[in-house]
């Protein structure tokens, strides 16, 4: 049988697509974005979030983020190891412009690894 090339991404192939959305902070955009468009006409209206609305989008965030801090508790090395190359990812890299909300999100995800290490091979009782 003659050997063909596997025509499926491997794992670093489809962790470089996924993080590459980090570089325009969000994305391509939506399926029906058309290429050359600002970002400021689309979506059309949105409207602005309330209050209410805001505390509860920052509670689930909390809960969101204790949710993760446990799964990573209990990952593997790897899994840590991981969730760290991918924060240094989408750190600034030579010849880009530093952009303020990746590198706190960068530094967001590594201080929840950190945090997830004083969790790990706890007793819950």
């Amino acid at each position: 049988m003659p050997d063909r090339k596997s025509n499926t991404p491997n794992a670093y192939e489809l962790r470089l697509k996924a993080l590459s959305r980090w570089d325009n902070e969000g994305g391509a955009g939506p399926a029906n974005w058309r290429e050359g468009e600002t970002a400021a006409r689309w979506p059309p209206s949105i409207p602005d979030l309330g209050d209410a609305e805001l505390i509860q989008l920052r509670v689930r965030v909390i809960a969101l983020e204790n949710l993760m801090i446990m799964l990573l508790a209990e990952g593997s090395e790897r899994q840590l190891q991981l969730a760290r190359e991918m924060a240094a990812y989408i750190s600034p890299r030579p010849g880009f412009t530093p952009h303020p909300l990746t590198t706190q999100a960068a530094a967001h995800m590594v201080d929840l690894v950190e945090r997830s290490v004083h969790y790990r091979g706890v007793d819950p009782t």
